[in-house]
């Protein structure tokens, strides 16, 4: 199982690798680690948040598409955030969901 700096290490150093398979936690731990690290930076500058926030985008874009590998989804459904609200409640529901066998992404990721 995958804990908080497992996880960070794994998507900074995937940093733009949109191939392959993202684990449900390990999607999640970044997604938890990225927001307390914006907040905690949003409250110290405002430019300092906007710096994070640029910083992270990348790799959050990565592991999301590699999250929605994970579960059978071309990274193409990430477009689903343009359409607000829906389209972000469609994706969560995705990311949540269990992880698929083997498919044409690959084996799942053994951590």
């Amino acid at each position: 199982m995958l804990n908080i700096q497992e996880a960070v290490k794994i998507c900074f150093l995937k940093y733009v690798t949109f191939s392959g398979r993202a684990p449900r936690a390990e999607f999640w731990w970044f997604v938890l680690f990225c927001f307390i690290f914006e907040m905690i930076a949003g409250m110290i500058y405002y430019y300092l948040y906007i710096a994070v926030l640029l910083a992270f985008l990348l790799p959050h874009l990565a592991v999301s598409v590699r999250r929605l590998h994970d579960t059978s989804r071309t990274g193409w459904w990430l477009l689903l955030l343009l359409i607000p609200i829906i389209g972000q409640l469609i994706l969560i529901f995705f990311f949540i969901g269990p992880s698929e066998p083997a498919n044409e992404y690959g084996p799942p990721p053994v951590y």
